[in-house]
C-alpha cells in the first residue's frame, strides 16, 4: 500500500497545536462577528429610555433647592392635559373645538376649575398631576388656556402671594 495519504499529526506536539488551534480558532471568529453585528447599534441609553417612554410621560429632574418658577398654563397644557385634549381620548373635549366646550364654558372658570382638581369622567383629579409639581394656580392657567382655545374669554387667574 502506498503512503500518500498519510496523517497530518506526526508527533505530540503537532496533537496539542492541533487541539489548542480547534479550539481557540472558532472562539476568535466569534468574538470577531460579534464585534462586527454590535459595532454599529451603540446608543445613548438615556436618550433611547426617554424614547421609549415619550409617548406615556417625560422625566424631568429639578433641584428641590431652587425657587419655583411658575409654568404657563401653554406649558402645563403640554405638560399634563395634551395627551387626552389633543386627540380627544376618552371623551376629552379637543383643544380649540368651540362646539365640544360650548357646555363647559357655561360654567365659568370655578366650575372648569372645580372639575380639573376633583376630576371629572376618565379624567384624575389634577389631570394625574402631582401637587407637588404642579399648583393649583398653574391648573388655572392650564383651565384658562384650554378654554380660551375654543373661544372662552376666561380672564387669567390672580398669581397668588410669594411665600417667604
Amino acid at each position: 500500500m502506498s503512503n500518500e495519504h498519510g496523517n497530518l499529526i506526526k508527533n505530540p506536539k503537532q496533537l496539542i497545536i492541533m487541539v489548542f488551534a480547534s479550539f481557540f480558532v472558532p472562539l476568535i471568529i466569534i468574538l470577531l462577528l460579534m464585534v462586527f453585528v454590535n459595532n454599529g447599534k451603540r446608543v445613548d441609553s438615556s436618550a433611547a429610555s426617554d424614547q421609549l417612554i415619550k409617548p406615556v410621560g417625560q422625566l424631568n429632574f429639578k433641584d428641590a433647592s431652587a425657587p419655583r418658577v411658575l409654568q404657563t398654563g401653554e406649558q402645563v397644557y403640554k405638560a399634563v392635559c395634551a395627551s387626552c385634549h389633543t386627540s380627544g381620548a376618552a371623551g376629552a373635549p379637543k383643544f380649540g373645538d368651540s362646539a365640544a366646550w360650548a357646555t363647559r364654558l357655561g360654567k365659568g372658570y370655578d366650575g372648569l376649575l372645580t372639575a380639573v382638581l376633583k376630576g371629572k369622567g376618565a379624567m384624575p383629579a389634577r389631570g394625574g398631576a402631582s401637587p407637588t409639581d404642579i399648583s393649583d394656580y398653574e391648573l388655572g392657567r392650564a383651565v384658562v388656556y384650554l378654554a380660551n382655545s375654543a373661544g372662552g374669554k376666561l380672564a387669567e387667574p390672580k398669581a397668588p402671594e410669594p411665600t417667604k
